[in-house]
């Protein structure tokens, strides 16, 4: 959806780069290889992607890419098909109901319990897809009379079996790596809903580019479940501060509190603060 608009911030900087690397061929060779990191982050987001989508979002030939994507084929990350590619371990991820982030899980299972702390019985809240809202799921099986919106496929069924909880999901295509649910239809299911609370999830956090994806496809689904709720709790471990990924949400300002690990630095934390942003520290 953000791809048909020309005006989009990420694909103008990447046409700027591409232009700078044009006449220099020792700069783009040094650019490939983040590059072709950010198409498989893209990949592992999105599960495929075509050639020529991939040509516009980064700013570089069809041929760059074929390029990319050949080498991550090669390392065994996608398989490549006719006019694009896809992940490898997206069936297997889809038929286990696993998804493809799960590294710093410990720090990711002491900030799901923290979050849940911040739920009371008998709430509305929303629930975006992720690995760390999943481990914040899992902390909810104990509470009551929750009304549960998300946009995630395994949180659905893990919190919807339980019946004292109300699930509802929107609609919109499926998304295997994240296991979740995206598209305009996701987008108006969020018109005229009013949830007390949002646990958001992300890729990136930085206090310049603010909150930042892999890829586009969910940015407008973020931004919906933003505007329903009155309060959002970003859920993110302290790796992801001070880092970019390839799509920018907003600034950090569109979130009421962090809710983090031990990890996070004293700097980091005053400036959150000093912003009007609650941090509340996992332990």
């Amino acid at each position: 959806m953000t791809d048909q608009h020309p005006g989009n911030p990420a694909r103008g900087a990447a046409r700027t780069r591409a232009r700078r690397t044009a006449t220099d061929p020792a700069r783009a060779n040094l650019l490939a290889e983040p590059r072709r990191m950010r198409i498989l982050e893209w990949l592992q987001e999105e599960g495929s992607a075509r050639v020529r989508d991939l040509s516009v979002a980064f700013g570089v030939s069809e041929a760059t890419v074929r390029q990319d994507l050949e080498r991550l084929d090669a390392d065994g990350f996608i398989v490549r098909e006719h006019g694009g590619a896809y992940l490898k371990s997206v069936p297997q991820q889809v038929q286990s109901l696993s998804l493809q982030h799960i590294s710093n899980m410990e720090k990711k299972k002491k900030i799901g319990r923290a979050a849940a702390a911040e739920v009371e019985n008998g709430a509305t809240i929303i629930i975006d897809s992720g690995s760390t809202t999943t481990e914040f799921a899992n902390c909810l099986t104990g509470h009551e009379h929750l009304n549960i919106i998300t946009n995630a496929i395994n949180i659905a069924l893990l919190l919807g079996a339980l019946p004292s909880m109300t699930v509802h999901m929107p609609g919109g295509q499926f998304k295997a790596p994240t296991l979740s649910l995206t598209g305009e239809k996701s987008v108006d299911f969020f018109d005229g809903i009013f949830a007390e609370k949002l646990f958001l999830a992300t890729a990136s956090i930085s206090f310049d580019a603010g909150l930042t994806y892999p890829s586009l496809a969910d940015l407008h689904v973020k931004r919906a479940m933003i505007k329903a709720a009155s309060k959002v709790y970003l859920l993110a471990d302290s790796t992801k501060i001070g880092r970019t990924s390839f799509s920018a949400l907003g600034p950090i300002s569109v979130v009421h509190c962090l809710i983090t690990d031990d990890g996070i630095r004293s700097d980091d934390r005053s400036e959150f603060e000093r912003r009007g942003i609650e941090v509340i520290v996992a332990r």
